[in-house]
């Protein structure tokens, strides 16, 4: 798994690539815990380099979404694409999440 981070406008875009999986997913979860404590509190998570998303994976991306709303903070992914999306929507995730086409989408959504 590929992580990077930038700060936009007050929010910490996420870039994942590679494999988000049972054994990626773990260091996706400290990663995201290290920067929510930071106090980051709005992402945007950019799917577009990801090629694989596994149970584990999702299971990170709940942990994320848990420790925001315990602080009041925010998410929306951006370019969930091919067999991500087909796992998002087989899993009932388009539904939980706000999901937009691209990381400016999502920025603006946020504000």
């Amino acid at each position: 798994m590929d992580f990077k981070t930038k700060n936009e406008a007050g929010t910490l875009i996420v870039s994942v690539g590679g494999r988000l999986d049972t054994v990626t997913a773990p260091e996706y979860e400290k990663q995201i815990r290290a920067l929510i404590d930071g106090g980051n509190s709005r992402f945007v998570v950019d799917f577009a380099r990801l090629d694989y998303i596994s149970s584990a994976g999702l299971r990170g991306l709940l942990v994320m979404a848990k420790l925001l709303n315990a602080k009041d903070g925010k998410v929306c992914f951006a370019n969930v694409n091919g067999n991500v999306r087909s796992v998002f929507e087989m899993s009932g995730f388009n539904d939980l999440f706000k999901i937009e086409n691209s990381v400016s989408e999502a920025l603006a959504a946020l504000a």
